[in-house]
């Protein structure tokens, strides 16, 4: 797990907690910022996994170069 993939859900966990504090109260501005919250939470958790994926496809392979140089008389 990368630290987007974390990040992310905990401000989707977070963005939850207020759209439900704002149903709560009975405020829409909240309930709004609570599901703009979860959305760039679940953004965020995705970049995380497409990073992952990645990084996972290309462990195990390495880039090597070869130069040959040639003299010439």
């Amino acid at each position: 797990m990368n630290k987007d993939q974390v990040a992310g859900k905990l401000k989707d966990i977070g963005g939850k907690i207020q759209e439900e504090f704002g149903d709560a109260i009975d405020s829409p501005e909240q309930e709004a910022k609570g599901l703009a919250n979860q959305v760039e939470g679940k953004t965020q958790k995705k970049l995380g996994d497409v990073r992952e994926a990645l990084d996972d496809a290309t462990d195990g392979r390495t880039t090597t170069t070869t130069t040959t140089t040639t003299r010439r008389p």
